[in-house]
Parts: C-alpha cells; sequence; structure tokens
C-alpha cells in the first residue's frame, strides 16, 4: 500500500508573510517580557526594534551596525 505525498510549494510572498507573522510575534512576547520587569512600553518597543532592525513611530534610521557590511568607512587596505 504507497502513499504517494503531494509536495506544497509556497510562494515567496507566501514565505515573507509567515516570517514577519514569526518575527512580529517574538517581538511581541519580548516587549511584554521587557514591560513585566518595569521597563516603559516605549522603551521597551524602542529596545526590541533596535534588535530586529525596524522603525519605531518617528523615529530616524537606527544607528548603523558595525558588524554589517555596506557602507563601511574603513577598508581592509587602510587598516593593515
Amino acid at each position: 500500500m504507497a502513499v504517494h505525498m503531494v509536495k506544497k510549494t509556497a510562494s515567496i510572498e507566501e514565505v515573507l508573510a509567515a516570517i514577519e507573522a514569526a518575527r512580529d510575534k517574538v517581538m511581541a512576547d519580548e516587549v511584554k517580557s521587557l514591560t513585566k520587569l518595569g521597563i516603559p512600553k516605549a522603551m521597551a518597543y524602542q529596545m526590541i526594534s533596535s534588535r530586529f532592525h525596524q522603525k519605531v513611530g518617528n523615529q530616524e534610521e537606527a544607528e548603523p551596525d558595525p558588524f554589517e557590511g555596506g557602507n563601511a568607512t574603513t577598508s581592509w587596505e587602510e587598516i593593515s
């Protein structure tokens, strides 16, 4: 008795939506945990959003992560 499994594929949009929903859930859980510790909700949102590279309200672009590539001002040649 053979059972044939049908392989379901998801679109890129579905995958991105699932990732964003999971991220939002994790962020909400972390904000809830921080507010239980007595941290004001606005501060908790800022702390969590900076970890997830999200903008909060009218916040300008967050500080660039020095460990991420991109527009680094010092090249390896200048260091050595």
